[in-house]
């Protein structure tokens, strides 16, 4: 064992949680989890991955198969609230929150990438008793499918189960909101949406009705799709979705997009080196066009009319790869780009550069487990049904559902006294997003998303100084 154990009062504040796995997602979940307290035990097989996980983190480690009966007992498995398997391997993983079921009554999350285990989450879930089957390139396709479906936004994030959407933009300069106030904004808009978050210059602000918009900013709004349609028509955005997308890599989050996208109506080219995956591709999706040969060859891409369409994903396995590509797509052509980044050791550089659309899977997989986590812990008054970290996690918007009568319910949203920094953005009730007055209540039965630059809420009643 590496690492050094806890004190019971440390430790108590928090679940006890087994991660097996310490690549990219294990290593976020450990970095995010650790700092909200919970007691945290790290199997891998890599005694060099452990060793420098360890000395960076106040958590226990453990060399082995976490699949194995003894690992688990001597990592403590008969004490544990959480198991999250997040190994490379699907099976290994699926076996891992098996075993882990069959020792105790803890809940286990499993990471689950190939195709067909995706299609039977559900019967795989329900048989093996988990709380959850998570797929990063899944959900990375969803995500981009968002945002081609609304391509001048940089960001398209759905809530209230895809009712109301979380939307990023920046103002472009001579933009009929350069230099009005949120007052103003709130005025004059034609559509019922809400700003929730700004950021300029670095810094992120949950903004008061006094706070002026200016050029670059980076805005977050909250609004139905139809609302956000309507408002972005009005200052001046196209809202709509490309008709045709170019993929480069036909790896399982291509399989994934490209799935999702034909089933929009979008044409989709996808360009693959290995000649059989890309007959396996023909045959798995005979509506889309496969091409055999070099993505990353400018002349291949000039070829298959990069400079004519009307969105490029590179999904190479290489970041650098991703990135590059992007930047000469943006060069030849006009197409959305969405950029796909695996690892995040010079994210403020990446931030830097003109990439459009950038998607971290390892986030977006790390936030639905830190969702079901802070779940676990809350209270029965209400319930974190999504969470999304904002502007590199200098701010949170989370959704909660509310169980019961709190300090919270049936009071005008005027009359709570809220912390600073923190906006309820809507209300969703039978069906209906209310983008909130101060006249407006929450009820029990609502889920009500607040975005706050706090962080680590897990229970409705946070919201209250």
């Amino acid at each position: 064992m590496f690492g050094v154990k806890k004190s019971p009062e440390k430790a108590k504040q928090g679940l006890n949680i087994i991660i097996v796995g310490c690549g990219k997602v294990g290593s976020t979940l450990i970095e995010q989890l650790t700092k909200e307290g919970h007691d945290i035990t790290i199997i891998d097989q890599n005694a060099r991955k452990i060793q420098e996980i360890t000395n960076q983190f106040d958590i226990m480690g453990l060399v082995g198969n976490g699949a194995s009966y003894s690992v688990q007992m001597e990592a403590g498995i008969d004490n544990t609230d959480l198991i999250i398997a997040v190994t490379g391997s699907d099976e290994l993983n699926l076996l891992c929150c098996t075993i882990a079921k069959r020792v105790t009554e803890c809940s286990a999350i499993a990471r689950v990438r190939t195709p067909d285990y995706s299609k039977e989450s559900n019967y795989l879930r329900e048989k093996l008793g988990l709380a959850l089957i998570i797929n990063p390139e899944l959900e990375a396709a969803k995500e981009v499918a968002h945002i081609l479906y609304l391509p001048t936004a940089l960001e398209v994030n759905s809530f209230a189960h895809g009712q109301a959407e979380l939307i990023k933009f920046k103002i472009p300069e001579g933009n009929e909101l350069d230099g009005i106030s949120i007052a103003q904004f709130g005025r004059n808009s034609i559509a019922d949406i809400l700003i929730c978050a700004i950021e300029r210059h670095g810094e992120v602000y949950i903004p008061d009705g006094n706070f002026k918009l200016e050029k670059n900013d980076i805005i977050s709004f909250v609004a139905t799709r139809k609302a956000a349609k309507i408002f972005l028509e009005h200052i001046g955005f196209q809202t709509n979705r490309v008709k045709d997308t170019m993929i480069i890599g036909g790896g399982k989050a291509s399989y994934y997009l490209a799935e999702q996208l034909l089933h929009m109506g979008i044409s989709v080219k996808i360009i693959e080196s290995d000649k059989t995956r890309c007959e396996e591709l023909s045959v798995l999706l005979p509506k889309a066009i496969i091409i055999n040969g070099d993505g990353t060859d400018q002349d291949v891409l000039t070829e298959e009319g990069i400079a004519y369409t009307e969105s490029f994903v590179p999904l190479t396995g290489i970041d650098e790869e991703n990135i590059l590509l992007t930047l000469f797509a943006r060069q030849v052509s006009n197409a959305k780009v969405v950029t796909k980044i695996n690892r995040n050791n010079f994210k403020s550089i990446i931030s830097g550069l003109d990439l459009g659309s950038v998607i971290y899977p390892r986030y977006i997989t790390a936030e639905a487990i830190i969702a079901y986590v802070r779940a676990k812990k809350a209270s029965m008054n209400s319930n974190v049904e999504t969470l999304y970290h904002m502007f590199d996690s200098k701010a949170e918007a989370i959704e909660f559902r509310v169980n019961e009568d709190s300090n919270v319910t049936n009071i005008p949203l005027m009359d709570l006294s809220l912390k600073k920094n923190l906006l309820i953005s809507f209300i969703s009730r039978g069906g209906t997003i209310i983008i909130p007055s101060g006249k407006d209540c929450i009820r029990v039965g609502d889920t009500v998303m607040i975005v706050t630059t706090h962080t680590g809420f897990n229970d409705i009643q946070d919201i209250l100084r």
